[in-house]
């Protein structure tokens, strides 16, 4: 079976400008725009050496900017996309920035909390910027492959959907973290959710919990369990386990979809012994095949760099044809950043006592 496993790329690429010269630019953002072809005009980072190495690693990029206010100039000169790359809690304040009706993409999260978020927003809709979140996982090559086939109708009506981490996540790697009250899911699972959200929408209910771990207390919580419900047959489910420091033998990474006639099971091999991570892995198995084996599609890449092209792309083709749809948008992000909320609010004041029981 022949599957879709890219994103459709711009006819005539629009140049971007990056804000932020952190790791994910070098190990998703540049990489991603290198395989597709994008022209990236400068960087800035206020540590200018970190954009200058960038500018040595990748000769995709033109330039570093000096300053804020010149990669801002720069960019709506040259009608460049603006890759703003920073903490989540500093986007509002660029935004403000940015000229009225830019293209952007922004970093996830959308803000570190809900009304962070609304600000975001209302920022975006205010100065009419034509803007979109970097949910990145939805792009994946193995993620368009299984919505490939969903569309084709092969997994009948899906019903549920399983995503399941229990992996060692080397948190030290991001020393910000150890500074926030949120960490597990506005950090990570948010990506779960978001995927969710894009094949069955916003669920009627969540249920969730998020605990700490007895090894990482210096952290919020590393782990979670979720549950999306839907309708009276379809439901989602989202298990995470960062601290199993017990090999890779029995480390799992994997998000299972459910249908009437089919289902699909692909190995997420990113978060496996991360970051060096293992081989993605995609399989299928179909009711009405006659082979009672599930079959294995190779797949070209995973999430990263792969699916940072996507989002890339998405929005550039937006702003180039406003008939094409812009999934990833702030407005659709938003919905993802609400589920968030939800979930906090579920694990801190859901759950009930048996010992309230007589």
């Amino acid at each position: 079976m022949i599957l879709s496993q890219q994103p459709i790329l711009p006819e005539k690429p629009i140049p971007i400008v990056i804000i932020g010269a952190g790791g994910i630019i070098k190990d998703a953002h540049l990489p991603a725009y290198t395989m597709a072809g994008f022209k990236v005009l400068g960087i800035y980072d206020q540590t200018l050496s970190k954009a200058e190495a960038l500018k040595n690693d990748f000769s995709i990029v033109e330039h570093v900017y000096p300053s804020l206010e010149v990669i801002i100039s720069e960019g709506q000169k040259h009608n460049a996309i603006f890759d703003l790359a920073l903490p989540a809690n500093l986007h509002a304040e660029i935004l403000e920035q940015l000229p009225d009706g830019s293209p952007v993409l922004i970093q996830k999260p959308m803000g570190e909390t809900l009304e962070e978020a609304k600000q975001i927003l209302e920022i975006c809709k205010r100065k009419r910027l034509v803007s979109a979140v970097n949910f990145q996982l939805r792009y994946a090559p193995y993620i368009i492959a299984a919505r490939d086939m969903i569309d084709r109708g092969l997994l009948g009506e899906v019903y549920d959907m399983e995503l399941m981490v229990c992996v060692y996540t080397p948190w030290h790697l991001w020393d910000f973290l150890f500074q926030l009250p949120r960490v597990e899911i506005l950090y990570h699972s948010v990506h779960y959710l978001d995927l969710i959200r894009s094949f069955l929408g916003n669920p009627q209910k969540i249920y969730a919990s998020t605990l700490k771990h007895p090894k990482m207390k210096a952290l919020a919580s590393t782990r979670t369990t979720m549950i999306l419900d839907y309708d009276e047959c379809t439901q989602a489910r989202i298990i995470t386990n960062h601290g199993h420091e017990f090999g890779l033998k029995h480390q799992q990474s994997y998000f299972k979809i459910e249908g009437t006639k089919g289902a699909i099971k692909i190995r997420i091999g990113l978060s496996m012994d991360y970051p060096k991570g293992v081989p993605a892995k995609f399989e299928y198995k179909l009711l009405d095949d006659k082979q009672t084996d599930w079959k294995e599609i190779e797949i070209k890449g995973g999430w990263f760099p792969e699916a940072f092209v996507g989002t890339m792309a998405g929005l550039q083709r937006h702003v180039l044809d406003k008939n094409i749809a812009l999934p990833h948008s702030t407005a659709d992000a938003f919905e993802t950043m609400k589920l968030v909320e939800a979930a906090y609010i579920s694990s801190e004041k859901g759950g009930f006592n048996p010992s309230n029981l007589k």
